[in-house]
């Protein structure tokens, strides 16, 4: 049988690395980085949608409302007590008008809340949605709307 020969210069202690290097740590940063530059514009524009859907439904309820009110009262209001209504979206960040409303017809808006409303959610930056309406034949706008797509 063959003997195994000891190394000779085998290292009696070998030292483990602990802890990470400054390199490393700059590259985690810099990924991080990156990372939360590409995914901050994404989640603000599905932010913007989301909050978008709120002006609409806001509208639509608002619409039923005036409707409901018209059958009863042979009229349109600008009440927004008489329809059971707060003049605001669900979480405020909308709030609606109704500038004409008689016996033939009603036109409501919902602008942005200044600041956001309560929650502090602005949609003031919002430069391709930002203002709705909805009148009493049913006709949905968006101001400015350059893609016709808000609605």
């Amino acid at each position: 049988m063959h003997k195994l020969k000891p190394k000779l210069n085998r290292p009696v202690h070998v030292e483990k690395q602990q802890g990470v290097t400054l390199l490393e740590l700059m590259i985690v940063v810099v990924v991080v980085a990156i990372l939360g530059m590409v995914a901050l514009p994404s989640y603000r524009q599905y932010s913007m949608r989301a909050h978008r859907t709120e002006a609409k439904t806001a509208l639509l309820q608002l619409a039923t409302a005036q409707e409901r009110f018209y059958l009863q009262a042979n009229t349109y209001t600008a009440n927004f007590a008489a329809l059971n209504l707060t003049g605001m979206s669900e979480n405020n960040v909308y709030t609606l008008a109704i500038p004409v409303a008689n016996a033939q017809t009603y036109q409501a808006t919902a602008v942005p809340t200044p600041g956001g409303g309560v929650n502090g959610r602005d949609m003031n930056g919002d430069v391709e949605c930002a203002q709705y309406g909805i009148n009493a034949q049913g006709l949905k706008t968006a101001l400015p709307d350059p893609n016709t797509a808000c609605w």
